[in-house]
């Protein structure tokens, strides 16, 4: 019988294409891995050939949250490949998660064929319309020549100043032309891209201020760890004796064991919550210093946090968020990591001794505030009732915690619990949100991008079965890639942000908040991973300790009551 042409493989049948010439490319700017389905297919197979590797994704959107992880952890841009159409628009939300959290991602995507376009060729999609708001730099390669040129700018896009993602998009005809030689030598596939520091003299402006405050308080959000600035914050803090909160991104800026670390602040400081009585530390402080931070509602508590007639230092990489929500005394624009160090060297020409000699009283009054804390949630974290109270969780997985151990969760419920019961052990530990847009669905992935980058670290996703929902299909792909994480899955069996804020608000719910049940675990097994469900508080550790033996992936479903809530300061406003 003869064979089917398609079933032959008889190796590849192109040599020095646009494709070759963009894989090039990649490799010329270090990218080691792709996020990708095999689409565009000639790039894929170039890449792959020069010995980058593919990490596959079931759906796009998981591969972009994958891509986003990784860029957060390495330093390096994430690169996430799509085909056309459908494909393409699975993109916006983690570009636009990137977008706003200022996380430098790639795409690659493939188009019709030029002399197609406009004529509803397959899946054709107007790109440019698509992603115009979710990207900062959009392009489309139509010559051979200036394949190499639009790589190059894409690079310099999402890199450059404020970091963001870039969209790439290749015509698939393009893809099989005869690629020019080669011209370009640089490496720009790492961010910051160009580090600039802030005006000298405001910064001596700024070190005077921090200096003479009576009750000063630096707050860093995620910028601090994008510039890769946290060491030097934490010799700030230690050298010139001032207290450092973090939003929710800006978490582990800081170790949180440090006498003079507040913890994270923001819309979660009601009953029960970490952070609850060292509010008055924000509320009355006369000087806050605000690093990498967009000001944003959350990270203000509905911007009430923050007092109104403190002065205001403001650091950032992006002129236009200084001073947006509040007004800035001090503007600084620049790296922060290049920034500080400039400001550790003002500080060190400044008289800080009355801030030396109020330290000790400082350090007790955080000290007081984080025990009372403490005291008043340990009925909770140690709660031995059924079903189990996600904090219970929380207490155990921090035992857990090591200063290397990656932490990524998904939004709504699961950050919320992570920013509060889970402890950063030294600056520049990792514990990632999706905080930029707060979708739902990125826990996992996010895990699987960072375990990428990672190999190396003990890697946890927390996640609910409302997010867990969109992505269950990407456990097989942990097993097909042989990507080994844990994942911890609070089954509450609702939509508990949903449920709760519309009794909060409307003092009724609507109907899709509750789910019918699901046995993940079951899931996770059929996939080829393991599964554990938990149903006994008790049993909590002996799962852990299973998970970390496992030589594959590990879902850990924990069965968990739907009456319990984060203390999010809205539910329980006249107990802020």
């Amino acid at each position: 019988m003869r064979r089917q042409p398609a079933l032959e493989c008889p190796g590849l049948f192109h040599k020095g294409t646009v494709a070759h010439a963009l894989a090039g490319g990649l490799k010329r700017h270090g990218v080691t891995h792709i996020f990708g389905q095999s689409l565009p297919s000639l790039l894929i197979l170039c890449a792959e050939e020069a010995g980058i590797r593919q990490v596959a994704y079931r759906q796009e959107n998981a591969g972009g949250y994958m891509a986003d992880a990784f860029a957060r952890l390495t330093g390096r841009p994430g690169i996430v490949t799509a085909q056309n159409g459908p494909a393409a628009t699975l993109l916006v939300p983690p570009l636009a998660e990137c977008m706003k959290a200022s996380v430098p991602v790639i795409a690659l995507v493939q188009e019709v064929n030029r002399n197609q376009t406009d004529r509803n060729a397959f899946q054709e999609f107007d790109h440019f319309g698509l992603f115009g708001s979710c990207a900062k730099w959009v392009r489309r390669v139509t010559e051979a020549s200036r394949a190499e040129d639009y790589l190059d700018m894409a690079f310099a896009a999402a890199c450059s100043g404020r970091p963001g993602p870039a969209v790439l998009l290749l015509p698939a005809d393009l893809l099989l032309e005869k690629a020019v030689p080669a011209r370009r030598r640089s490496n720009l596939g790492r961010f910051p891209l160009d580090r600039v520091v802030a005006d000298p003299v405001r910064v001596e402006e700024a070190a005077r201020i921090l200096a003479g405050a009576e009750k000063p308080l630096i707050i860093a959000g995620g910028g601090i760890h994008l510039s890769g600035g946290c060491d030097i914050l934490a010799r700030i803090q230690e050298d010139f004796s001032l207290p450092v909160a973090t939003t929710v991104m800006g978490k582990g800026a800081v170790s949180e064991l440090h006498p003079l670390s507040l913890g994270v602040v923001g819309y979660f400081m009601g009953p029960y919550s970490a952070t609850r009585h060292l509010r008055p530390l924000v509320a009355e402080a006369d000087v806050i210093m605000l690093i990498g931070s967009r000001t944003n509602q959350n990270g203000t508590d509905s911007w009430s946090l923050y007092p109104e007639r403190a002065a205001y230092i403001h650091l950032d990489a992006d002129s236009m968020e200084i001073g947006r929500n509040y007004e800035a005394d001090v503007r600084l624009t620049g790296d922060a990591r290049l920034t500080l160090e400039a400001l550790h060297a003002a500080l060190g020409k400044q008289d800080v001794s009355a801030r030396k000699k109020t330290r000790a009283a400082l350090e007790e009054t955080i000290a007081s505030g984080k025990e009372k804390g403490r005291r008043e949630n340990e009925p909770l974290r140690t709660a031995g009732e059924t079903p189990i109270r996600p904090e219970r969780i929380m207490e155990e997985l921090d035992r857990r915690l090591t200063p290397d151990s990656l932490v990524l969760s998904d939004a709504s419920y699961s950050s919320i619990w992570t920013a509060n019961y889970l402890t950063a052990r030294k600056p520049g530990m990792r514990f990632v949100t999706p905080r930029g847009l707060a979708g739902l669905g990125w826990g996992l992935p996010f895990a699987m991008g960072a375990k990428v980058a990672r190999p190396e670290a003990q890697v946890y996703a927390l996640v609910g079965d409302g997010g867990f929902g969109h992505v269950w299909s990407e456990m097989e792909t942990c097993a097909r890639m042989g990507i080994k994480v844990t994942c911890i899955l609070i089954n509450n069996g609702i939509l508990g942000y949903q449920k709760h804020g519309e009794q909060v608000k409307f003092g009724q719910h609507t109907s899709a908040v509750t789910f019918s049940p699901v046995d993940h675990a079951a899931i996770a097994e059929a996939c080829g991973i393991r599964g554990i469900r938990v149903t006994d508080p008790e049993k909590l550790g002996e799962a852990f300790a299973r998970a970390e033996k496992a030589e594959t992936a590990t879902l850990i479903e924990v069965m968990c009551t739907e009456n319990a809530y984060p203390p999010v300061s809205a539910f329980t406003p006249e107990e802020k």
